[in-house]
């Protein structure tokens, strides 16, 4: 029997994957929880073998409790089932250990056929990603290493123009390289940009 977690702070989605697996003998759900806080305790308690997870929840996001949760349990394994198909967000999640990675677009067609896949010591990746040329190649990553000196600077709340000053370039680039970080991590305001950096696990 396959002992499962899942963490999703959305009930009808936890409730979905519930219902989509209790017809598969060999697959249990054993518990559920919308907090990545809350987790932790359950993996002591029932001692899972796999976990299911979203990326976008509260308390800092995904990518942090991924940092935690893999060295802690090395042998537990995690898929991710996300809205986001960026390339960005699938390549951040398999350099942290994850097994699988599967969109919500697909997730009805192949939750089932991805638990069996990593709980046999494999990694899937959902049909939408995996038919890219580029799915099995290494990512670029999703800020340069001067965006990341930009928006370092902006998250300390510097005006532009210290930034700037600071990093030796115009105002003009440094507004340039500001647009590109919102267009990328698809922020519209600083404190978004804050939460998109803690869920990408940017910084």
């Amino acid at each position: 029997m396959t002992r499962i977690v899942l963490l999703d702070d959305h009930a009808i989605l936890r409730d979905g994957i519930k219902h989509l697996l209790e017809n598969e003998g060999d697959l249990s759900v054993v518990a559920e929880c919308e907090r990545p806080s809350q987790l932790q305790p359950l993996i002591e308690r029932h001692a899972p073998d796999l976990l299911i997870i979203d990326l976008n929840m509260p308390e800092g996001g995904g990518f942090p409790l991924l940092q935690r949760i893999r060295p802690a349990h090395p042998a537990l394994r995690i898929i991710v089932l996300s809205m986001h198909e960026n390339a960005g967000f699938v390549a951040k999640a398999l350099s942290y250990g994850v097994d699988g990675y599967i969109t919500k677009t697909v997730a009805a067609e192949e939750l089932v056929r991805a638990i069996r896949a990593v709980t046999a010591g494999g990694r899937f990746l959902s049909s939408d990603i995996a038919q890219r040329p580029d799915a099995d190649r290494p990512q670029e990553p999703l800020l340069s290493g001067r965006e990341l000196d930009v928006l370092r600077g902006l998250l300390q709340g510097k005006n532009p123009k210290t930034i700037a000053a600071e990093l030796g370039i115009t105002d003009k680039t440094l507004y340039a390289h500001r647009t590109s970080i919102m267009h990328k991590t698809g922020a519209r305001s600083i404190p978004e940009l804050q939460e998109r950096v803690l869920m990408l696990g940017l910084i």
